[in-house]
C-alpha cells in the first residue's frame, strides 16, 4: 500500500511541476514559446509523417479485427455484468468527450478550406467541393474514434475484467510485469498520459473560447478580445469544475444528454433550412468517395511531391486524436464497464464515425451552397478566422441568428463536457486509478488546464494551439502501439 501511495504522489507532484513549468513558459515568454513550437511541429510533420499515418492505420485494423474475432463476446467486467448507463446516455457521454466541441468549430470551416485551397484540384471546382466533403469525413470519421478505442477498450478490459488500477500503466502487466509498471517505467507512461491530456484538452478548450467570443461578437456585439476570453473561460471553468465534482452519475452523464439533444437540435434545423436535397447527396455522395479510398488515403503522402496540405490537415488531426487518446479512452474505458468487446468498437467507433459524417455533409454543404453568392473571395475572407465562419454562413440563412445562439449554448455544453471529463481524468491518472478521485485533485487539474488554455492563446492563438497538441501527441504514439500487443496477449490468454 505504502509503494502504491508512493507511486501515486509521484505521478501526481511531476506531472504538476512538468504542466507548471509549461504554463509559465507560455506566459512569460510567450514568442519563445510559440518558437519552439513551431520549430518542433515543422520537424515531426517533416520527419515522422509516414509514422503518424501507418499507426492511425493500424488502430483502425486492429480495432475492427477484434470486433470480429472470437473474442468480441468478451464482457468488459464480469461475465454477468450489465452496462452502468443507457446506450443513449453512453453514446452522449463519449461522444461530448471526444469530439464535440471540434465539431462545431470545423463543421464548416473545414470543408470551405478544403473548397478554396483543395490538394492538387483546381479550386472552386465541383472536384474541389467533393473533395472537401471526403476530406472532412476522412479527418472526422473512423479514425480519430479508432485510436480512442485502443485505449479505452485496453483500459476497460484491464480496469473492469481483470481488477486493475485505472492507469494507462495498468494495460502493461502483461508485457512487463506488475513489478515493472509500479516501478520508473510505469510512472512514465502515466506522466506521458496526464501531460498528453492536459496538452490534448487545453488545444480544444482555446479553440472553444475563440469561437464562443466569436458568436458573442456577432449575436450581442460583444468585443473580441484577450480580457473578454479569459472572463469566457473563467466562467466556464467553474461551471465545468462544479460539474466534474458532482461525479459522474449527476453532473457529467446531465451535460452528456444535454449536449446530445442541443446537437441534435441544430443538426436537424441545418438539414431543414439549409439546401436539404444537396446535403442528403453530399452525405451520399461524400460517404462512397470516403470508403472506396479508404486505403489509399490512409497511407496517402507524397515521397517526392509537396506534403504541405497533408502536414497541415491529416497530420495535425492525427496528432490531435492521438493527444486525446489517454483522455477520452481513459473515461469511455470509464463509462464503459459490462459492454461487450464488440458492443464496445461499434459503440466507439462506428456510430460515432458516422454521426460525424452526417455532421461534415450537412454544415459542410450549408457553406458550400453559398459558393455563387460569396464566391472564392468571399469564403477565403470568412475562413481567415475559423472561429467565425459558421456564425458568417450562418447569416445568409433564416432563423440564422437564433441557430447562432443556439450555437454558442452548444459551445458551451461541449466546453463544459470536455473539461469535466478530462478534469474527472485527470484525478485518476493521478490517484492510482481511483475510479471516484477527491474533490482537491479535481479542482487543482481544473484550475491548471484553464491556465495553460490562457498562456497557450496569449502565445499565438490557434497556431501555437495546434503545435502543442502535435508536439504532446508525438511520444504516446509508442505507448499505444505496445498497447495494442499488451492487450492481444492478455486475451490470448481468456478461456473462452
Amino acid at each position: 500500500m505504502l509503494d502504491i501511495k508512493r507511486k501515486n504522489n509521484k505521478v501526481f507532484y511531476i506531472s504538476l511541476i512538468i504542466t507548471f513549468a509549461i504554463v509559465l513558459w507560455g506566459i512569460l515568454a510567450s514568442e519563445n514559446f510559440a518558437t519552439f513550437s513551431n520549430s518542433l511541429y515543422s520537424f515531426l510533420t517533416s520527419n515522422f509523417s509516414w509514422l503518424y499515418l501507418i499507426v492511425m492505420f493500424a488502430f483502425v485494423i486492429f480495432a475492427i479485427a477484434l470486433a470480429f474475432s472470437k473474442y468480441g463476446n468478451i464482457k468488459l467486467g464480469s461475465d454477468n455484468s450489465t452496462p452502468e448507463y443507457s446506450t443513449i446516455s453512453w453514446f452522449g457521454m463519449l461522444f461530448g468527450a471526444g469530439m464535440g466541441i471540434g465539431l462545431v468549430f470545423w463543421g464548416v470551416a473545414e470543408p470551405i478550406s478544403h473548397f478554396v485551397n483543395p490538394s492538387n484540384i483546381n479550386p472552386g471546382s465541383i472536384e474541389a467541393s467533393n473533395f472537401a466533403i471526403k476530406s472532412s469525413f476522412m479527418h472526422w470519421g473512423i479514425h480519430p474514434w479508432a485510436s480512442y478505442s485502443i485505449i479505452g477498450l485496453a483500459l476497460a478490459y484491464f480496469q473492469f475484467r481483470k481488477n486493475k488500477p485505472g492507469l494507462i500503466s495498468s494495460i502493461f502487466i502483461p508485457l512487463i510485469g506488475e513489478e515493472k509498471v509500479n516501478g520508473p517505467i510505469g510512472k512514465l507512461i502515466d506522466i506521458l498520459a496526464v501531460f498528453a491530456t492536459i496538452a490534448g484538452v487545453a488545444t480544444s478548450l482555446g479553440l472553444g473560447t475563440l469561437q464562443i467570443n466569436s458568436g458573442l461578437n456577432y449575436v450581442f456585439n460583444i468585443p473580441q478580445t484577450k480580457l473578454i476570453q479569459i472572463i469566457i473561460i473563467s466562467i466556464i471553468t467553474i461551471i465545468f469544475i462544479w460539474t466534474a465534482v458532482s461525479g459522474i452519475n449527476k453532473g457529467i452523464k446531465l451535460l452528456g444528454d444535454i449536449n446530445l439533444v442541443l446537437a441534435l437540435l441544430l443538426l436537424g434545423s441545418v438539414i431543414v433550412i439549409g439546401p436539404t436535397l444537396k446535403i442528403i447527396n453530399s452525405f451520399t455522395n461524400g460517404l462512397g468517395q470516403y470508403l472506396s479510398s479508404f486505403i489509399r488515403d490512409s497511407l496517402h503522402i507524397e515521397a517526392f511531391g509537396d506534403n504541405s496540405w497533408i502536414n497541415k490537415w491529416t497530420i495535425f488531426y492525427w496528432a490531435w486524436w492521438i493527444a486525446w487518446a489517454p483522455f477520452v479512452g481513459t473515461f469511455i474505458a470509464r463509462i464503459s464497464k459490462g459492454r461487450t468487446i464488440r458492443e464496445f468498437i461499434g459503440g466507439v467507433i462506428l456510430a460515432p464515425a458516422l454521426a460525424s459524417c452526417i455532421w461534415f455533409a450537412a454544415f459542410g454543404s450549408l457553406g458550400l451552397n453559398l459558393k455563387n453568392t460569396l464566391g472564392i473571395k468571399g469564403f477565403e475572407l470568412i475562413t481567415k478566422a475559423p472561429e467565425t465562419t459558421l456564425f458568417g454562413v450562418l447569416e445568409h440563412y433564416p432563423i440564422g441568428g437564433i441557430l447562432s445562439v443556439v450555437t454558442i449554448i452548444l459551445l458551451c455544453t461541449f466546453f463544459v463536457t470536455s473539461a469535466n471529463s478530462a478534469t474527472f481524468v485527470l484525478g485518476m491518472l493521478t490517484s492510482n486509478g481511483n475510479l471516484n478521485p477527491s474533490n482537491k485533485k479535481k479542482i487543482l487539474w481544473g484550475l491548471i488546464q484553464s491556465l495553460l488554455a490562457v498562456s497557450l492563446l496569449f502565445s499565438g492563438g490557434l497556431e501555437a494551439l495546434q503545435t502543442a497538441s502535435v508536439a504532446a501527441a508525438f511520444p504516446f504514439i509508442f505507448v499505444m502501439i505496445f498497447a495494442m500487443v499488451s492487450l492481444t496477449k492478455a486475451l490470448k490468454s481468456e478461456k473462452l
